[in-house]
């Protein structure tokens, strides 16, 4: 087998002393443009890698930054990632992600993992159930933090929300714009704290029509949404408009209602949340309230890179507020 190239090696190759090689691949020193091209040019003849995790302990600064977030698959959760590691790539950093699948002790060894592997930074997205023992862990390792869409209690990060409530508020005002009354919400874990805040406003806009409106759970895909979407109308066929957790059920949501030949934006109005790409391209369009999640993504590389570079300053709390995007899967009844 062929061995791992060093150091040593390169510098050998290129003619040079260890010291001149190494300041080349640190990009430090006062290097002549002739030997630095010939150091990188024997590094790239012979397939050599700088030992980043060396590099960040000889110098206290790790350029590799942890994502802890839950779901992948979700197309949300990718247009985030997605901005996240656009604008930290171009800062130089490298992003690792690993998917908790909304587990706490998943989650904890991901956590480990990062610390011991030496994260610069972490953006997180805290599972349902997350133990105080998860959060004394990453203060006691003062690993730079900001957290995303669950608010921890305590403040004790950096955090990026989003307006909940007053978002669905915006969406029931405007379907009972349009007339609508018999109004459900579809959508979302039991527990979610997100679903909670989003559940508050709809109650809360809806009460001028009834104190017990109409909520019906469903994991947040396609398939869940679909399924869903078809007990909840067997059930409620009276129902003349859906509020969706997230885009995703809500496109399960518009294929349930083809395949019972329901005629969306006017036999049923049905509104997303998140506003991805998939909610544009979706048959009919899709109403969302849209948060923009690729510059949301942004937003949390920002928010940490502010905090790596000024560790001590104040913690930041940022809620974003979404936007009602009107597309043809609503309309009057």
């Amino acid at each position: 087998m062929t061995q791992k190239p060093k150091l040593e090696t390169v510098a050998h190759e290129a003619g040079v002393s260890l010291a001149t090689a190494s300041q080349v691949m640190r990009g430090k020193g006062r290097i002549s443009e002739t030997t630095r091209k010939r150091v990188l040019a024997a590094a790239d003849k012979l397939n050599y890698v700088p030992n980043g995790r060396a590099a960040s302990m000889r110098s206290g600064v790790s350029k590799e930054i942890g994502m802890a977030i839950h779901d992948i698959a979700n197309p949300f959760n990718a247009e985030v990632i997605s901005g996240v590691s656009d604008l930290l790539d171009g800062e130089g950093y490298l992003v690792s992600i690993l998917d908790s699948r909304d587990d706490a002790n998943i989650q904890r060894r991901h956590l480990e993992s990062f610390i011991g592997n030496s994260r610069g930074g972490l953006i997180w997205v805290p599972a349902e159930n997350t133990p105080g023992s998860t959060v004394e862990l990453l203060k006691t390792q003062r690993i730079p933090t900001v957290s995303f869409l669950r608010h921890l209690q305590n403040n004790l990060f950096d955090h990026i929300g989003i307006k909940n409530a007053e978002a669905i508020g915006k969406a029931v005002e405007y379907l009972q714009s349009l007339g609508h009354h018999k109004i459900a919400y579809l959508g979302g874990e039991a527990n979610s704290g997100v679903r909670i805040e989003r559940l508050n406003g709809f109650r809360a806009a809806m009460r001028n029509i009834t104190p017990n409106p109409l909520v019906w759970p469903s994991h947040d895909d396609k398939i869940s949404g679909k399924n869903a979407m078809q007990d909840l109308l067997s059930k409620y066929p009276q129902t003349t408009a859906v509020v969706c957790n997230g885009d995703m059920v809500a496109i399960g949501a518009l294929a349930a209602c083809s395949q019972l030949k329901y005629v969306v934006g006017k036999d049923i109005s049905v509104i997303g949340f998140d506003g991805t790409q998939d909610a544009e391209i979706a048959t009919p369009g899709l109403t969302t309230l849209a948060v923009n999640p690729y510059e949301i993504g942004r937003k949390l590389a920002q928010a940490l890179l502010n905090r790596i570079g000024l560790p001590d300053m104040p913690v930041t709390d940022s809620l974003v507020s979404a936007d009602l995007v009107i597309r043809k899967s609503t309309g009057p009844t």
